[in-house]
């Protein structure tokens, strides 16, 4: 057994990507950190490494027990990686998430004065608590108009 394995073939081995060319551009785009420092896909972890993966909202930890450079079974994952995330990360995993959609038909353009009305007092009716910083990046990413006196334009 090696003394040391290069980060994305070790997260590969131990099933945290599919695929080692996920993990390499998780690497690459700085969600991979070890010992708290950011990394390349070419860094060498050994025994005793804590590696910090983000993946969505949670941000997985795990401490190297042995370096392999082979992928392993699920159930042998144990022998080489510990699992050390904080509970509090795997929370986000429990947390509602709640969406909301309204489907139109394909083709038919956008909506007009009375539709529009009738969907916004739909999204009115649900009693959904966002926070303000929640609501206004979601406008922004999605270009809506945080104004809502202008409908008119619709």
């Amino acid at each position: 057994m090696a003394e040391e394995t290069r980060i994305d073939k070790y997260l590969w081995a131990i099933r945290v990507f599919k695929t080692r060319s996920d993990a390499t551009d998780a690497c690459k785009g700085g969600k991979v950190r070890v010992n708290g420092a950011d990394i390349k896909p070419s860094k060498n972890v050994r025994t005793g490494d804590v590696i910090s993966v983000r993946k969505g909202a949670v941000t997985y930890t795990y401490r190297v027990i042995a370096v392999i450079d082979k992928r392993q079974g699920a159930k042998l994952v144990p022998q080489y990686a510990e699992n050390i995330t904080p509970e509090e990360e795997l929370a986000k995993l429990k947390a509602p998430v709640e969406t909301f959609f309204l489907k139109r038909d394909r083709g038919s353009g956008r909506p007009t004065k009375k539709e529009r009305r009738q969907m916004d007092s739909l999204w009115d009716s649900l009693s959904l608590d966002v926070p303000d910083d929640i609501a206004d990046r979601f406008a922004a990413e999605f270009g809506f108009d945080d104004d809502s006196d202008d409908e008119d334009e619709y």
